[in-house]
Formats: C-alpha cells, structure tokens, sequence
C-alpha cells in the first residue's frame, strides 16, 4: 500500500504522458508541482470524493480537463450524425461494387449508432475490464460504496455482468440500455451511495477478458462493442501481458480519449516502483499507439491506486465523474468507431495518391475514338471515297478516246471471266468495311486502364467490368451501324457537264480537222490548207489538256469528301462507343467520385466541415 502522503508526494511521476519525450513531460510537472501545488490539489480532490460524506461531495466543475478538450456535446452530436450519415450513403452505394464482408464493420457501427441513438444520453455506460485476479470487483464495490459485485480468490469469479446505476432523473429509465447490454435483472443494482458527480452514470463489471471459459470472453468482446467508455484494470503483474496490449488496448487505440487505464493493487509495490511500472506501462501503450489524455491533451489516463485500500478511488471516480457530466462519452466512442471503420475501408477508397484520379479524361476519349475509327477502316474508307470521287472527274471530264480503252479493257477482262471494276479499278467504295475486333478490344483496353489507373483496387475492376461489357457487343454494333448507313454517290457537279460539252466540241474540232485533212490528200480544192492541221492540232491538244486541268480541279472537292466520308464514319463508331463503352465506365467513376466524397466525410473528424468551407 502507497501512504496517501506519499501518492500525493509521486503523483506527478504518474500522470506523465507517454512517448520518447516521458523525461521531459516529468520535469515539465514537477516543475509546474513545485510552481503552483498542482499535485496537492489533485491529492485535495481526490481526498473530497473519497472521505466526505455524500451530500459534501463535490460535483466535477464543467470544464474539467476532458470537458475543455472538446466541443459541446451538441456540436460532437451534429458533426457525428453527418459523419454517419454519410458512412450509411457510403455503404448504399457500394453495396454492389464490394464484398459484403469489407462492409460488416460499417454495417454493424451504423446498427449499433441507431441503437444507441434510441436510448437515453443521459446515462453514459461505463465498464470495468480486466484479467483475472485484477481486482477489478473489488474496484467496481470501491466505486460503488458497496459489495454489489462477488469478489474472491476463486477464479473466474465473475461470470456474468454486473451494473449499478446512479440515476439521471425519474423520467429517464435505464432499463432499454441495460437490455441493450444484455445484463441480466439479477446482476443489476442501484448505487447505495448517492454521488451527485455520477448521476447517469451505468457503471458494469465484466467477466474476465482471459477467462478459461469462451463464454466468458465472447461476452466481454460483445459488450465492449457497446459501451461508451472502458476502465482497463491492470496489476503489478500483468500490467505487460500481451493478451490485454495485443488483442485489446491495439485495438481500442482509437478509442483513448473514452478510456482510463488503471493500474490497481498498487499498494503491493514501493513507491519508487510504482513509478517504474507506471513508466513501462506508459511505454508500452505508446508503442501501442494509445495516446495519453494528461496535461489538457486528449486521450487515455493511465492513474495507480488500490481498490483494496481506497487510495486513487477518488481520483478514478473524479475522472469517471468528468466522463459521465459531459454526457458526450457515447458520441466519442461512436466517433471513434467511424473512426476505425474509416481506416479499414480506406484502402478499399482510396488509392496511394491524395488526390483524386484523374478518370477519363479528353485525351482518353479522343485516343479511344480514333482506335474505334482505325477498328472499322474510317481512314481507308475517306482515301477510298477520295479515289472513288477522282475516277468519276476522271470519267466524267477525260477524253473520249480514254473513256473508249477503259471500255475496251472491260469486256476483254469480261471475256477472261475477271471482273471489270477488277480490271479497270473501278472499285466499289459502297461496300461495308469489316470490323475488326482486336482493335476494338485494344481500343476498349486502353480507355479501361486509363480510367481505372489510380482507383483503389475494387473500383478499378468495377470500372474495367463495365468497359467490357460494353465492348461484348460493340463489333456487332458498329458491322450493323456500318451496314445500314446511307449509300449511293455525292450529287454530280455542274462543271462536270461543262468539261464533258467542252471534250465533245474538241472531239468534233479533231474530227472536222481530220476530214478536211483528208480531202486536202485526195486532191479536192479546199481553202486554207493549213486550217486543217490547226483544227486537229487543237481538237488532239486539248482535250488531253481539258482533262489534266479538271483533274487538278478535282483534287481539292475529292479531298472534301473522302475527309466528310471518313469523319462520318468516325462519329458513328464514337456515338456506339460513347453509348456502349464510355457510358458505362464514365457512370463507374461518377459513383467511385460520390462514395469517394462521402468516405472523405465519414472519415474526417470534422464531418467534412474544412471541404464545405472550402466550396463555399
């Protein structure tokens, strides 16, 4: 047993936060101890509550240390509501995309936050865990002012859990929370000793967390689900065991600022040697990543004292006191619990980079539209359409003598059984190019990748899933599309006819000059016997000339056609691929984008206030 005088004299050993800087904490409090008697008033307070009669003590002021470190219970409410609020819509919208077991955890918080939400806050529940042989009966009788719960050298000998209650008011009942927890009519108990500074307070004994009966562990893993706050027991012993450090205080990490670690059974070591263990405690919650709630910071209070004895039961119930009067210990522990879904899922949505990923963007679309474009021959088919154009100039304004050996070519190729578009390259541009499915499937690759690339790895299938199911029909889609567009050949241009009049008046100038020609050489009198050969020359001259020139004119509307025909070609595969493949996967990342925003303020502790403030 620690003297009073003596705890009073270590105290500041003992509150010291924990972490690589514990020496500089420890002088820091001494000298502020020595500055302005802190240790003594703590001592005075906890002599209050622990020797004055009931109707003395004095009830924790409002701004007790863990009161100053948050906000009003209102603020914590609104901001925990829209923080659940939006854990619910994240769980709606993923539903489909993840497995159910990744959402569990969410499913079962957003339960147990409705749960809790119908019960009374007026009560906080309180419970007192530790391993065998703890003392953590004799510390819940201690608290209580009386032998409510079996405490003894048989072990497990608590094997169901135990409550008492300080009342909040006649018209708040605690009956739907005890029911809630599951504490059986038998084991529950009102507080005999009437302590203002704990009304509302549902304080529970729990079985052992290391008992030889799976019972009694299954019911301590449960109902540490549902309390609000925890006061972890531990003994000079097995203050270090793993079990408790591995299995539950690692867990409870995020839940620090509803704890209070109390190392009980005190009075069995020196002083100098409680400040020891206190110190190795402190390490190992710090390596634990438990953060210490001393010195105005949020977070865990690590304290000693002795059931047994009575020393430290004051400051405990002080603390207790604290808790239960700011009456916001349940939207903390609620808080923390989004908190620990939040870095479970956060993987699930959110990729290594901070930012956002950058989805579809222009670039994406436009490579992705010319794949399709290549994928059904638009290229080819413009230059083809370009050809196609030019051969009709060519036929249309070239000369007769040309338009005769292209006739002539034909039906010989036709009497060798080739065809005649074969022989004389008339090919027909009105015929459907064929789909070709592998660039589709590169071209529907691609776009999924980049639209998938930086996505956590769950959306980044959903979005690839979405790509291909498009992509199953769309050769199909573009060889119909293809098939059904309208054919038949661009108007006929006026100044076709006019090249055409202009090579039959040259053909006639070369058949007048070659008739006159002939009756010069057989002797009949003509005049002008040179007229002749000008009117030959220029009948031979130019029409040849007419038709290099129409075919220069040609060049630039032929050009125009085969890029109107290709771009044609071009928009119908992007319209199919926009609806078949783009659609989708744009719809994947809207909603990848939503939950995205709705985890970003389920997982911030301001329930996404800095992201209002900043868009407004």
């Amino acid at each position: 047993m620690t003297p009073p005088g003596q705890r009073r004299q270590d105290n500041a050993a003992r509150t010291t936060p924990a972490g690589p800087h514990r020496q500089e904490h420890r002088e820091r409090h001494v000298s502020e101890h020595q500055t302005s008697g802190h240790r003594r008033r703590l001592g005075e307070h906890a002599g209050d509550h622990a020797g004055a009669p009931p109707g003395e003590r004095h009830e924790p002021a409002a701004g007790g240390a863990r009161a100053a470190t948050g906000t009003t219970g209102t603020a914590e409410d609104g901001v925990l509501r829209v923080r659940l609020g939006a854990l619910r819509e994240l769980v709606g919208l993923s539903r489909t995309r993840l497995d159910e077991r990744v959402l569990a955890e969410a499913g079962r918080v957003l339960d147990e936050a409705a749960a809790r939400d119908r019960l009374p806050r007026a009560y906080t529940t309180v419970a007192i865990a530790g391993a065998t042989g703890s003392g953590k009966s004799t510390l819940f009788n201690a608290l209580a002012g009386a032998q409510l719960s079996e405490a003894g050298v048989r072990r497990p000998t608590t094997a169901s859990p135990v409550s008492c209650t300080w009342e909040a008011g006649r018209e708040q009942s605690p009956d739907g929370l005890l029911e809630r927890l599951g504490v059986p009519a038998r084991a529950r108990r009102r507080a005999h000793v009437l302590d203002p500074g704990l009304r509302g307070l549902i304080l529970l004994d729990l079985p052992d967390y290391d008992s030889v009966d799976p019972a009694h562990r299954e019911q301590v893993d449960r109902l540490l689900g549902l309390v609000d706050a925890v006061v972890w027991v531990v003994d000079p012993e097995k203050y270090a065991d793993a079990l408790l450090h591995e299995r539950y205080l690692r867990a409870f990490a995020g839940h620090a600022d509803v704890s209070l670690i109390v190392l009980n059974q005190a009075d069995r070591l020196p002083p100098e040697a409680v400040d020891a263990v206190l110190d190795d405690l402190r390490r190992l919650l710090d390596e634990r990543g438990v953060a210490l709630g001393e010195h105005g910071e949020p977070g865990a209070w690590v304290l000693a004292g002795s059931a047994l004895t009575g020393d430290g039961v004051g400051e405990l119930r002080k603390l207790i006191g604290e808790l239960v009067a700011a009456r916001t210990a349940a939207a903390r522990r609620l808080a923390a619990d989004v908190d620990s879904v939040a870095r479970g899922l956060e993987s699930v949505y959110v990729a290594d980079g901070a930012q956002a990923p950058a989805g579809l963007t222009d670039d994406a679309r436009e490579e992705f539209g010319d794949r399709l474009a290549a994928a059904v021959g638009a290229p080819a088919a413009g230059l083809a359409a370009e050809r196609g154009w030019l051969r009709r100039a060519d036929r249309a304004c070239g000369t007769p003598l040309a338009q005769g050996l292209r006739r002539l070519v034909a039906r010989r190729a036709e009497r060798r059984g080739e065809p005649p578009a074969l022989a004389t390259g008339r090919l027909r541009t009105d015929v459907s190019p064929a789909v070709s499915a592998p660039v589709v499937e590169q071209a529907v690759r691609q776009l999924s990748d980049e639209a998938a690339e930086g996505l956590p790895e769950p959306w980044a299938r959903a979005v690839r899933e979405a790509a291909w199911r498009g992509a199953e029909a769309l050769p199909g889609a573009l060889e119909r599309a293809l098939g059904e567009r309208e054919r038949g050949r661009p108007p006929r241009p006026g100044w076709w006819s006019a090249a055409a009049a202009g090579q039959a008046v040259l053909l006639a100038t070369q058949l007048l000059g070659l008739c006159w020609l002939l009756t010069v050489l057989i002797g009949q009198p003509v005049m002008g016997r040179w007229l002749p050969l000008l009117l030959l020359g220029v009948g031979a001259v130019g029409g040849p000339l007419l038709a290099w020139g129409c075919r220069i004119a040609a060049r630039g509307p032929a050009h125009a056609h085969g890029r109107a025909e290709e771009w044609r070609m071009r928009r119908l595969a992007a319209e199919l691929g926009h609806r078949q493949v783009v659609e989708p996967v744009a719809a994947e990342l809207m909603r990848y984008r939503e939950v995205r925003e709705r985890f970003v303020v389920a997982a911030s502790p301001a329930g996404g206030a800095e992201l209002s403030a900043s868009g407004g």
